[in-house]
């Protein structure tokens, strides 16, 4: 087991102070080279689900556990880097007023890698963007340029686990079968797992093993 959550639950305070839970006593797990699939309605809170996972959103009660270990969080080290995310709006994962270049050194930074222009270059050639792309900020880059570099970042960290966050539904039907294809090309060549957040059926019927589903905070 490379993932699994135990009786994972956040609460927020709604107007009033009165308390929701935006996800219930949620318990899922993600075996290695594995895609599960975690669908559900707009506001069901999948959302939530990914952001603890990835150590964003801290729990109000239960456990993440990876490779059998309860997280703390926030992440450090080797597990910050084992469990990556890919937002469903790839603009947030992007410094606005930066150019596309010095957002893709961060990644290399945090992994202490030696890096020039042309690794940056190589990793987002595999994903169709160019030189010209390197110096564009995020506002001058389609929806599908955009994700496309998201992910190029994200895999130069070299997760075992991403959680994918409704990865296509802000994209064009090309771009997303583009990303989804990639996506499943790399898994088979590295084994990385991923747990796959969306509204639509027949996707996660196509792209995953099996699936979870959540409605008002708890899975069904």
């Amino acid at each position: 087991m490379l993932l699994e959550t135990r009786a994972l639950s956040k609460k927020y305070r709604r107007g009033g102070g009165v308390f929701f839970y935006a996800a219930d006593r949620v318990s899922l797990s993600v075996s290695a080279g594995e895609t599960v699939g975690l669908l559900g309605k707009s506001g069901s809170g999948k959302s939530t689900v990914g952001q603890m996972i990835a150590g964003l959103v801290r729990p109000f009660s239960g456990e993440v556990c990876y490779k059998g270990t309860p997280l703390a969080y926030p992440y450090k080290g080797e597990v910050r880097r084992r469990i990556q995310i890919l937002f469903q709006h790839p603009e947030a994962s992007f410094n606005p007023v930066l150019p596309l270049e010095i957002s893709m050194r961060e990644p290399y930074r945090l992994m202490k890698k030696n890096w020039s222009k042309g690794d940056i270059l190589q990793d987002l050639e595999r994903f169709g963007l160019h030189e010209e792309h390197l110096y564009r900020t995020p506002g001058e880059l389609s929806g599908g340029e955009l994700q496309r570099a998201a992910l190029s970042r994200v895999l130069v960290m070299e997760p075992e686990l991403i959680v994918l966050d409704e990865p296509t539904s802000m994209l064009d039907v090309i771009s997303q079968a583009q990303i989804v294809r990639f996506l499943m090309d790399y898994q088979k060549e590295r084994g990385t797992a991923y747990l796959f957040i969306t509204h639509h059926r027949k996707l996660a019927e196509q792209v995953c093993g099996r699936c979870y589903e959540m409605e008002e905070g708890r899975l069904a």
